[in-house]
This record gives structure tokens, C-alpha cells and sequence, in this order.
């Protein structure tokens, strides 16, 4: 088999850089204490990396305090506390409030399926459409969508499927112009693209550490503008190692969400890896980025030729690294069976954004290429030339799999 090439970094980045796995060792065989949990010197050794970690990353979006960057299981935990706890909030405000949630037709499962879960408790939310060969969604209609029950916006930042960046600063200033908080998901766009939440209006930046930020597996953060805190309620509660004098939840900030001990050895990984980041600049590695999307884009038609549409954006303004292609007669599964015989490492299927799917035309699914600042030209290359060798070794049309692209209504739809 040939030398392996990891091409599924949109799901999680591998390699990561060299020091991750040995800050995760360090702490694991030198530390291993939890940050308030005592008064001896490891314990506040773990504290001291936890507080840096939230500086760093606070300073890496343009955050003005590192105490509002929560610290959540993962990417999908953070998604779940800023909507659930904005709809709590809502109703112990007032009881007999209804609530109502806008997002768009790109957003992933992680925003999806907790707003499908609440409509059982009567939350009520809109799905704005996207342009259905770009993904783009217009700004415009996220604004229409807005009632006067809306208690929250959430928006992806660059898609998982066709890689499209979403204009959130346009958004956010027609939220904040009706007085609705926007929640942004950056599982796609944090390292990959410079965020700066306050130029960008941003009130809430849920994000994953091993995505774009090159870190460990389950870790990631909530950002909250100050004062959101006020309007986020907690859906977890238990032992902070602070007020432990007290029977509820301490409301200083993080505390407050940060309830049981924290993933320590992967938030030690995760400061070694956004250090990693800071030092080279996200604009260089959007840049680098920027050279393999234009490489891609380069040999559209060669690709076209064999049989290959690409989802999403054609200019590269408009798209991070993520490349999902249809084939006019290969079932996206198979072509990612033969690239894995060629040691190409792709992801097949519908990487848990069905509406995108839908949206853009492959409902069936699609095979995904992402890279990451490990990935460079040559493998990218590489991964161009093996599509076109395996469209060229199978024409079967006994597998052919007829797809049309699927036009969305230009009004919101409601769910619930």
C-alpha cells in the first residue's frame, strides 16, 4: 500500500503538531492534578495552564475576557449550551414565553438536532435556505426569519460539506439591529480563517479544540460576549472547586458552566497546539490553505471531464479547504473504498449535514477531501490524480446513481 495520506481533517486534524501528544504525556505523568480541586503545588500548576489556555484562545478570536471562554466537552457540547440555555433562560424569564430559533439549511446536526429535541418542550425554529450551488445564504433572509419570539440566531461559519464561508459580519449586524444574539459555528473556520467576535459582532463562538485548532480529541469552547452570561442559563450543575461553601451553582464566570473536573490532559494538548497556531498566524495558514483551494480549483475541468461535480463555491474567497465531490456514475462510498487502496483517507456520506446535502444536490452523499497546514501540495495533487484514476478503471453504469440538484423555497421553513 502506498504511504498513507490523511485527507479527513474537517472531522478531525491529523497529524497534530509535535508538541500536542507530549504536552498531553507531561501533564498525564508529571502533573495530574485538578485545577482547584486542591492547595498543593501540581493542582495550582494545572490551574495556571487551564487560566492560559483560556488567554490564548481568548487573544486568538479577538476576545476581551478570558473568563468567558468556557471550557465544554467538544465543539457539539458547546452548540448544546449556548441554544439550550438561551431557551431556558428564556422560559424562567417568563413561563409563558415562546421561543423561537432561526439557522440555516447549512448548518450541521449539532445545531440541528438539539433544536429538534426542544420542540418537544415548545420551541419553535426556522430554517433559512441556501443557494444551492454555492451554499451561500443570504443575509437578507436569515433577517426576515427573525420574530418577535426569536431568542437566538445560529449560523456555521464555513460549511462541513462545501466549505463555504458564510458572511456572519453582514448577519450579526442585522441580529444586533434586532436585538437577537447570534451564535456562530466555527467547527470549520477556527484556525483555518482570522475571527475576530468583537469587529465581527459576534455574541456567542462555539468551537472544538481538535478540529482547525490542531488539539485533542474532546475539547472545545463556548466564547460569550460579556453579558451573555446573563441571558445563557446552565443545564449542568455540580462541583467547581469554588464556593464550595454553597449547595448551588457559583455564577462567577467560567465557573458557572464549568461544573466537575476538566479534561486537563487535553486542554494541556490543546495550549501546546493554539501556541502552534499563534506563532505561525492564522493568516499564514489561511494562506497555505488558500494555495491548496486554488490548486483544486485549477483542475475543475480536468475533473469535470471524469465525471466529478464539486459542491459548493468556485472562487476561493468563498471556501475553506473542504472539497466534496459527486460522481456522475460512482457511488461516493466506493470512490472512498478504492482511494483507501491507493492510502488516500477520505470521508463518504453525509458528514452529518443532511439539509446541506439536500440543498446542494447530494442527498445521497459525497466524497469529502480536507486539509489542514499539514497537507500540502504534492498530496493534494496526489489526491486529484487518484479521483481521476479511479473514475477512469470503473465505468459501470450498472451503479450509476441519477442526481439532480434540489431547488429550496425562498421562504424560511419551520420545523416546529
Amino acid at each position: 500500500m502506498s504511504e498513507r495520506l490523511y485527507l479527513d481533517n474537517a472531522a478531525t486534524t491529523f497529524p497534530k503538531p509535535p508538541g500536542v501528544s507530549r504536552a498531553v504525556a507531561r501533564y498525564m505523568d508529571h502533573i495530574g492534578a485538578s485545577p482547584g480541586r486542591g492547595a498543593y503545588a501540581e493542582s495550582r500548576q494545572g490551574a495556571v495552564l487551564l487560566a492560559s489556555c483560556r488567554e490564548l484562545l481568548c487573544t486568538l478570536i479577538g476576545g476581551t475576557s478570558p473568563d468567558h471562554v468556557v471550557f465544554t466537552l467538544n465543539g457539539t457540547d458547546a452548540l448544546n449550551l449556548a441554544i439550550k440555555g438561551v431557551a431556558i433562560h428564556r422560559r424562567r424569564a417568563n413561563p409563558r414565553a415562546r421561543v423561537h430559533m432561526v439557522t440555516t439549511a447549512m448548518d450541521h446536526n449539532s445545531v440541528l438536532r438539539p433544536l429538534n429535541e426542544m420542540i418537544q418542550d415548545g420551541v419553535r425554529w426556522s430554517c433559512v435556505p441556501a443557494d444551492p450551488d454555492t451554499g451561500l445564504v443570504d443575509p437578507a433572509a436569515i433577517e426576515s426569519a427573525i420574530e418577535d419570539e426569536t431568542a437566538l440566531v445560529a449560523v456555521v461559519h464555513a460549511s462541513n460539506v462545501s466549505g463555504t464561508i458564510q458572511p456572519i459580519a453582514d448577519i450579526a449586524a442585522r441580529c444586533r439591529a434586532r436585538g437577537v444574539p447570534i451564535l456562530v459555528d466555527a467547527a470549520q473556520s477556527l484556525g483555518h480563517l482570522p475571527i475576530d467576535v468583537g469587529a465581527m459582532g459576534i455574541d456567542l463562538l462555539a468551537f472544538p479544540g481538535h478540529k482547525g485548532l490542531l488539539g485533542p480529541l474532546g475539547t472545545g469552547a463556548l466564547y460569550m460576549r460579556p453579558g451573555m452570561e446573563h441571558v445563557v442559563a446552565t443545564y449542568r450543575e455540580g462541583g467547581t472547586g469554588s464556593r464550595s461553601d454553597e449547595d448551588v451553582q457559583p455564577t462567577l464566570m467560567p465557573d458557572r458552566y464549568e461544573p466537575g473536573s476538566h479534561n486537563m490532559p487535553g486542554i494541556a494538548g490543546l495550549l501546546e497546539s493554539v501556541r502552534w497556531i499563534s506563532e505561525r498566524g492564522v493568516r499564514a495558514i489561511r494562506d497555505h490553505e488558500v494555495s491548496l483551494i486554488e490548486r483544486v480549483l485549477s483542475r475543475l475541468n480536468e475533473l469535470e471531464s471524469g465525471g466529478y461535480t464539486l459542491l459548493g463555491p468556485r472562487d476561493v474567497g468563498h471556501r475553506v479547504g473542504v472539497f466534496s465531490f459527486l460522481h456522475a456514475r460512482l457511488d461516493a462510498g466506493e470512490i472512498a473504498e478504492r482511494l483507501e487502496r491507493r492510502g488516500i483517507l477520505v470521508r463518504a456520506g453525509l458528514q452529518c449535514a443532511p439539509r446541506a446535502h439536500r440543498t446542494l444536490g447530494s442527498g445521497a452523499g459525497a466524497v469529502r477531501l480536507s486539509v489542514s497546514p499539514f497537507v500540502d501540495e504534492a498530496g493534494i495533487e496526489r489526491a486529484l490524480d487518484a479521483l481521476l484514476a479511479v473514475a477512469r478503471e470503473s465505468e459501470r453504469p450498472e451503479i450509476t446513481v441519477p442526481r439532480t440538484r434540489l431547488r429550496t423555497s425562498d421562504q424560511p421553513t419551520t420545523p416546529g
